[in-house]
């Protein structure tokens, strides 16, 4: 008879929770499809309010063919009130985004941010960020696309790329949420690599109370000269049939020598260099000598020894100003693809076509130091982003900026360049900038994703490895801002298919990992930072 009652009670409880959980989606779908009609932001127009249960196909028929890319459909696992808008930035531009509102709100809303030259929404961090509970948005950064060309004859557009996209989606993102939810919001904060990057520290500079935190990985600030060092590549090596070209196999034998010089300076041979500053590569070992082949894949002409050495050096201006950093030694496999391919680098291209000198038919291969002169005098809106003095945000606001030190698109001595910028102009030490800012040197990570090392940091859907603060970037800014805990190391992950290989401690700047065993390279407490 207990037994019986107890079973009895149960059903009633259960029976109970299913009518409530069932009542609870009935309201949040009702409040999500009258949401249209209560939405009141100013120039905006609405184009759709849709409500997505769990377990339901995420629509992407609507993303313009341009972001085909950035918009794989997927199942949701978490159910949300999606809206669509546009909202107007001035008389010749004008932004389009998403909100994505979640039931399980946590009280928390964040932007995402964009990447290249884009123009694209970023739906695999929208749908990371929702799925934890965030009010999440997204803009296009004012034109649709990973292009320069709608840069032409038109500022405003510019104007959006710079800052006013993403600061606009902020804005209106937080009047959407505050309408949507009675509790409105808590915390506000910001997830982005690559532009991204370069986008939430922009915010930092120039809105500095739109975030309480920031997660900013591979920042794309010194924004020109990024785009003069990608331009000088072409100039540089030439296309595949010129002397001064480096082909694909010899990139492999320059990556193995790369590896016999340096792989074992921080006390491990892993195929991974920890901190290339350590890494100072002689490529004259690597001359072809006189009974060499022509064309052989194993050594170096004199004349693409040239080509290496200045890929693999800094980009001086006028005066011997240093304007961007070296490549570092590491990434070269990849890198091989994106600048040493005999191809202009595309976004180098339509920076000068489309901004630089109103003129499409620009020549990449012309490209000079000049050009820098040029470019940098212009910095339209301050997109460069390199700003040093960010005590406003210092009050109130935390940043973990994190770098890949195999990143072949954007040079990681460039975020230790931003540092020691920041640390000068504020005269800060490290200890000091501690208190609101950390960087991170993530070895083996290629450009914001995974790469030879442990690369997965929980940065975005593709590199989650855990709900633990030390293993999720995110998670870590969030108890960072909420509970005052902040990082002193993050952990990455490195994965063989969806097992675990091997995790890696990765130190905060200006510290290094160093192997001292004992166990394996593959013991996370085998290395120290130093």
């Amino acid at each position: 008879m207990r037994f019986s009652l107890l079973l009895a009670g149960y059903a009633t409880v259960v029976s109970a929770y299913a009518r409530g959980s069932v009542d609870r989606r009935s309201s949040f779908k009702a409040k999500c499809e009258s949401f249209a009609h209560n939405i009141k932001v100013q120039n905006a127009t609405i184009h759709n309010v849709t409500h997505v249960p769990i377990g339901t196909n995420i629509s992407m028929s609507n993303v313009p063919a341009a972001c085909a890319s950035n918009a794989d459909s997927t199942s949701s696992t978490f159910e949300f009130c999606r809206v669509a808008l546009n909202v107007t930035t001035s008389s010749k531009s004008q932004i389009f985004m998403e909100a994505w509102l979640p039931s399980n709100y946590s009280g928390r809303f964040l932007s995402t941010g964009n990447g290249g030259l884009g123009g694209c929404i970023q739906y695999s961090d929208m749908v990371y960020a929702a799925n934890y509970g965030f009010a999440t948005v997204g803009t296009n950064n004012g034109h649709f696309g990973d292009t320069g060309v709608y840069f032409y004859h038109n500022s405003e557009v510019l104007e959006d790329y710079a800052y006013r996209a993403i600061h606009t989606g902020v804005v209106v993102g937080k009047e959407l949420t505050q309408q949507f939810y009675t509790k409105g919001f808590d915390k506000s904060y910001y997830m982005g690599c690559s532009t991204g990057g370069r986008e939430g520290w922009k915010s930092i500079q120039k809105f500095p109370n739109d975030f309480d935190g920031v997660v900013a990985g591979a920042p794309a600030f010194n924004l020109i000269n990024l785009i003069n060092w990608g331009a000088r590549f072409f100039p540089t090596t030439g296309n595949s049939s010129a002397a001064t070209f480096v082909t694909d196999a010899q990139w492999i034998t320059i990556h193995d020598e790369i590896l016999r010089q340096c792989d074992d300076l921080d006390g491990a041979a892993d195929g991974i260099i920890e901190d290339p500053d350590l890494c100072q590569p002689i490529f004259e070992t690597l001359l072809c000598n006189s009974t060499a082949s022509a064309g052989s894949s194993s050594c170096l002409t004199g004349t693409q020894l040239k080509t290496v050495n200045t890929i693999f050096s800094p980009l001086y201006g006028n005066n011997d100003t240093l304007l961007y950093p070296r490549m570092q030694p590491g990434s070269e496999l990849t890198a091989a693809y994106v600048y040493y391919n005999g191809q202009p680098f595309s976004y180098a291209e339509d920076w000068f076509r489309y901004v630089v000198y109103s003129n499409p038919s620009w020549d990449p291969a012309s490209w000079s130091v000049n050009d820098a002169v040029i470019s940098n005098a212009q910095d339209p809106y301050q997109v460069s982003t390199f700003q040093g003095d960010i005590s406003d945000f210092q009050k109130k606001g935390k940043v973990l900026h994190y770098h890949g030190m195999e990143d072949p698109i954007i040079s990681s001595d460039s975020s230790k360049m931003y540092y020691k910028h920041v640390a000068d102009t504020m005269n800060l030490s490290p200890s000091e900038l501690d208190e609101f800012y950390r960087f991170f040197t993530i070895s083996g990570m290629g450009h914001c994703s995974t790469g030879d090392g442990a690369g997965s940091i929980g940065q975005g859907v593709g590199t989650f490895a855990g709900n633990d603060p030390e293993d999720n970037v995110l998670l870590a800014m969030v108890r960072w801002v909420e509970k005052g805990i902040a990082p002193d190391f993050v952990r990455g992950t490195k994965f063989n298919g969806t097992e675990v290989e091997y995790r890696r401690k990765h130190c905060k700047y200006p510290k290094r990992n160093k192997y001292v065993g004992p166990g394996t390279y593959k013991d996370e407490n085998a290395w120290k930072c130093v």
